[in-house]
């Protein structure tokens, strides 16, 4: 009986010390995923849609994010909710652990990539601008403008001027189609906005004359402090029945013709946006304005100023009457300083010579 009792003991000894020891194996084995990883740089890990918890257990190992895709597994079933993890990209620094890599691909959150719309670009740069972004699924590349104005229910509308500029941030998977949704969303609230809050007696009939407007003054303008005196001398100039005479406009007309100046002949040809010929504004409008601009075109300064030109140093110079204009043209447009520059749309190569 005392031997029984001794072999007894023996065997719960055993099993204590088997469990006991199995216990500190598995606790040791599960702190690992509290380490640190180290890496020379941020790392880019891909989780395909429908891809199982065991497969990120075994390519984070791969990567050499954890010593072992046991811990992971053993992770997983002691805290079921950490394995529901979200497809997606996602972006891994040093410092980060196996658990804060889990607990960011449970989050979804997944690493944005950016696409920048400039304030002054043309509908084309834009569309430039989205075939050259990595990461961005193209959808429209072979589309016309009239087929992507149709996809965002906006079949008829010319696209120029349509869409907000901005800095849009996406994840992979998400379409060239999908930024110009936004985009045109966006302009179309801002719009809204700002022609709800307009000044009374301006002459335009509806807010798509006003972007009209905008467009120009973001084309004209190379102080922020401008955009109001420039679209008071435009809408002076349409009270008034003066054709506006901006040069953009010109340049717009001319398309794949401009060179980076203009000359009197291309002021006297005429096309549907010269306004040294037409009347009024253009039928529609030249590029991107921002929301600035927007509102300057709606909320014009007072004044009596008929006229600018540009100094040469991206201000303007505002006249009156055509004497002081004239003047003025003199002085800053021909007899150049050196380093002289009108204001150029940022991110383009064209740019007006600012002369009204």
């Amino acid at each position: 009986m005392r031997v029984f009792k001794k072999l007894l003991l023996g065997i719960v000894a055993l099993a204590v010390l088997a469990v006991t020891g199995s216990g500190l194996w598995l606790w040791q084995g599960l702190k690992t995923l509290e380490n640190p990883v180290v890496l020379d740089e941020p790392t880019l890990f891909s989780v395909e849609p429908g891809t199982a918890f065991g497969r990120v257990a075994r390519e984070l190992a791969a990567k050499g994010f954890v010593d072992d895709p046991l811990w992971l597994r053993i992770h997983g079933r002691l805290n079921p909710e950490q394995t529901l993890i979200k497809a997606g990209d996602y972006e891994f620094t040093s410092g980060m652990t196996p658990v804060d890599m889990i607990n960011q691909m449970v989050e979804g959150k997944v690493k944005l990539w950016s696409v920048q719309f400039i304030e002054g670009w043309t509908f084309a740069e834009m569309r430039a601008a989205l075939a050259r972004t990595d990461r961005l699924t193209r959808q429209t590349t072979d589309w016309t403008d009239e087929e992507i104005m149709a996809a965002l229910e906006a079949e008829g509308q010319h696209p120029e001027g349509w869409f907000f500029p901005d800095t849009y941030l996406f994840h992979s998977g998400e379409t060239d189609l999908d930024i110009l949704k936004r985009a045109y969303n966006i302009m179309t609230e801002v719009l809204e906005e700002e022609w709800q809050d307009r000044e009374e007696g301006l002459p335009y009939d509806n807010a798509y004359e006003a972007l009209i407007m905008a467009s120009i003054v973001e084309r004209e303008t190379g102080v922020a402090g401008e955009r109001q005196q420039v679209a008071g001398v435009f809408v002076r100039r349409l009270q008034k029945g003066m054709r506006l005479q901006t040069d953009p406009t010109v340049i717009y007309g001319m398309g794949d013709k401009y060179r980076g100046r203009i000359g009197r002949s291309d002021l006297r040809t005429w096309t549907p946006y010269n306004t040294y010929r037409i009347d009024g504004l253009p039928p529609t409008p030249i590029a991107l304005p921002g929301r600035e601009s927007i509102h300057a075109a709606l909320h014009p300064e007072d004044g009596d100023a008929l006229y600018f030109v540009a100094r040469g140093d991206g201000s303007h110079k505002f006249s009156r009457t055509l004497a002081e204009h004239q003047k003025a043209v003199r002085e800053f447009q021909l007899n150049r300083r050196e380093d002289y520059r009108s204001f150029p749309a940022p991110g383009s190569e064209t740019s007006s010579n600012g002369e009204q």
